[in-house]
């Protein structure tokens, strides 16, 4: 080239970039990695705040429900061995009242009926014509949520009575002044069959509450 743009000498004029263009970028570096970061954090804590509640909140779910089945469970169990049988029961049988051969029959009926008979006969001065009701069931202060139930679903309307001082597990049957029968048969089996039957489940043992 000629004229005042001509190159003369060994040396060529040194080229160089703008200084602000250079500050530009090293900006839009330096946002970016900040942003990145920012982003980075803000996933951790979106995931702290809602994945891992989630998860402990269902574990949470899970053992309340196992928790809750469970005592149902084992209530029922302790209701259904709290309940003997009539062949686990020994029942002695008085008559309080002035009509002879009470004691006799009734103790037969209540053999018949599966029950165990021990004493057979007048009651004693302390109740001898002074039960005014069907009768008195008489027993230790442990037979009053056991044995006296399932006599009781024998006798309709008798008054249950305990002795803290008493022994053993034997019970009484004092027969009273307003005793004409024993319940009838089958209405007495109807009620010791709802008496020793399995208890109802409860709304904690449902598979929607656990789901």
């Amino acid at each position: 080239m000629g004229g005042q743009y001509r190159i003369t000498g060994d040396k060529y004029p040194r080229m160089r970039r703008s200084r602000r263009r250079g500050r530009l970028v090293l900006m839009m570096v330096a946002s970016v990695a900040v942003l990145g970061v920012g982003g980075w954090g803000t996933l951790q804590l979106i995931d702290v705040f809602t994945g891992g509640g989630k998860q402990a909140s269902a574990a949470g779910s899970k053992a309340a429900c196992a928790s809750k089945a469970s005592p149902s469970a084992s209530a029922s169990t302790r209701a259904d061995s709290a309940v003997p049988k009539p062949a686990q029961i020994t029942v002695n049988v008085f008559n309080a009242t002035p009509r002879s051969g009470l004691a006799k029959s009734t103790a037969d009926e209540l053999k018949k009926r599966g029950f165990k008979i021990g004493d057979v006969g007048n009651a004693s001065a302390q109740w001898d014509k002074k039960v005014k009701g069907t009768g008195v069931l008489l027993g230790p202060a442990a037979s009053l949520d056991t044995s006296l139930p399932v006599l009781a679903t024998q006798l309709t309307g008798a008054e249950r009575r305990t002795e803290a001082t008493r022994k053993g597990a034997t019970v009484d049957l004092i027969i009273g002044t307003a005793f004409k029968n024993l319940t009838a048969k089958a209405a007495a089996d109807k009620a010791l069959a709802t008496l020793s039957g399995p208890a109802a489940p409860t709304a904690s043992a449902s598979p929607k509450a656990c789901s």
